[in-house]
């Protein structure tokens, strides 16, 4: 019987699955719905062994061969809570291992070496990695952190065109575009945020950012406070970090670096891979001690 590994990163908005040989060399992929533990474990469950199944029969293999497999699954929501032993203990695989989402983004940006990357999307966290040990800072979600992530930004143009709306505030571009979309009506911002989650927030920072280029003060007030606290966490992970290599990954990486500071845009590097690349070369190195180990 052949064995097989699987590479898992499950996200809050989709879940991609790829089998591979135990080399590391990719089969086939799959996608399915969300993964995140924290916010409904249940449903991550299915969705990861949806991926699974999809990425299976993309490789023409016979689905139920999870089974069989060997996992390295990367999921959003682990650092907090008791659920990844619940969902560990439920999935289908003969051997799991479930880590951070951000470890394998980790591991396909900068592959073995040391260095450091920042996920800026809705959220934000940091890795840094010294002589194989691995460090993290952030990712305590929207409520009680995630500064500088899409999610705060638009959150606070949300509250800077209430203030503008109010005169409190100047009025700009920016916060005239938000009670636009608004129908003029500033309750239907209240009733949105009301109802909101993180990713409807995060939408309004690509709208952000696009005003902050184009000079627009209160849009760019907003940007270079989050990008304040960027830097922070930038300052705190790169010390962590055994080398001045820096990875940024995410929905806002393209749109952060000209707010970072000169020491942290010096020291930026592309990607290497994908975070489902990194989970597969997980899987791939878990399998490899396992068997050097039974040997």
């Amino acid at each position: 019987m052949t064995d097989y590994i699987l590479g898992i990163d499950g996200g809050g908005t989709s879940c991609r699955a790829a089998v591979a040989r135990p080399d590391g060399i990719i089969l086939g992929r799959g996608k399915s719905g969300a993964a995140n533990i924290l916010t409904d474990p249940n449903n991550a469950i299915i969705s990861i062994t949806e991926a699974a199944k999809a990425a299976y029969r993309d490789a023409g293999l016979d689905e139920a061969g999870v089974n069989g497999a060997t996992a390295f699954l990367g999921l959003a929501g682990t650092n907090v809570g008791d659920l990844t032993r619940y969902v560990h203990d439920r999935l289908p695989f003969r051997r799991t291992a479930i880590d951070s989402d951000g470890l394998i983004a980790l591991q396909g940006a900068i592959g073995d070496e040391d260095g450091a990357v920042a996920i800026l999307g809705t959220g934000s966290i940091y890795m840094g990695r010294k002589d194989g040990t691995v460090r993290y800072i952030g990712g305590w979600g929207f409520t009680v952190g995630d500064l500088g992530g899409g999610a705060r930004l638009g959150h606070a143009l949300l509250q800077e065109a209430l203030l503008a709306h109010d005169g409190v505030h100047p009025r700009s571009r920016v916060t005239d575009a938000v009670i636009k979309e608004f129908k003029h009506d500033p309750r239907g911002i209240v009733e949105f945020a009301r109802l909101s989650k993180p990713g409807d927030f995060g939408r309004f920072a690509p709208l952000l950012f696009d005003h902050a280029r184009q000079g627009d003060a209160q849009a760019i007030a907003i940007v270079k406070t989050g990008a304040t606290a960027v830097n922070e966490s930038l300052d705190a992970i790169m010390a962590l970090a055994g080398a001045p290599r820096l990875c940024l990954l995410g929905g806002l990486a393209p749109l952060y670096p000209q707010w970072l500071s000169e020491k942290h845009r010096s020291i930026l590097v592309e990607a290497e891979a994908d975070a489902l690349t990194g989970a597969v070369a997980l899987a791939a190195k878990g399998y490899k001690e396992r068997q050097g180990a039974a040997a």
